[in-house]
């Protein structure tokens, strides 16, 4: 009886034009990634996805999602954005804070790392731990801050464009965690 169901449906799917597609645009590493975001009303289009590799292991994948009409070239800029990263290893949350200070710090001076100081730490204190398959997301939109997420559930905002510009840059600055991920993700 499920058979027949199934083929009526996929019929009735053909006859109609009525097909449910999936909306994700792209794949690496068997991961997927939507084409799109909303975020505060505002539509943010995929720009690129990438594979991290550190020590030759793989770290995670990644998208870069930036407001629709932005170009890539501001991808720093005033401007809605947001990364998503999925995890193949577990890391300890305790561990990222360290790492996101070393990375920040080699993108902007120092007197701007200072200035930022209390965001990154507090930025720092939401991390929690990850096991393979978790993912955590930075969002930001102009006017109301950055927001760190993990599997979509939000841990914090932090305000600022200058702190948006500074913890993307981990990614996307000019000394980023990996200049080939950078590539990857800017659809380069």
């Amino acid at each position: 009886m499920k058979s027949k169901i199934t083929v009526a449906l996929v019929i009735l799917a053909f006859v109609t034009g009525r097909f449910v597609l999936p909306t994700h645009a792209a794949e690496v590493e068997g991961i997927y990634y939507d084409e799109s975001y909303i975020a505060d009303n505002l539509k943010l289009r995929l720009v690129g996805v990438g594979l991290l590799r550190y020590w030759g292991f793989k770290a995670y994948t990644g998208a870069f999602y930036l407001e629709e009409g932005a170009p890539i070239n501001d991808a720093l800029a005033d401007t809605a954005k947001r990364i998503e990263l999925e995890y193949f290893r577990s890391i300890k949350g305790k561990d990222f804070g360290p790492a996101t200070n070393k990375s920040i710090a080699k993108n902007v001076d120092s007197n701007t790392f200072e200035r930022l100081r209390s965001r990154i730490d507090y930025h720092n204190s939401l991390y929690e731990d990850v096991q393979p398959g978790d993912r955590y997301s930075l969002t930001y939109v102009p006017g109301k801050g950055t927001e760190l997420s993990l599997n979509g559930e939000p841990k914090g905002l932090i305000e600022g464009a200058d702190f948006a510009a500074a913890v993307f840059s981990i990614w996307l600055g000019p000394k980023p965690i990996s200049k080939s991920f950078k590539q990857q993700i800017l659809g380069r």
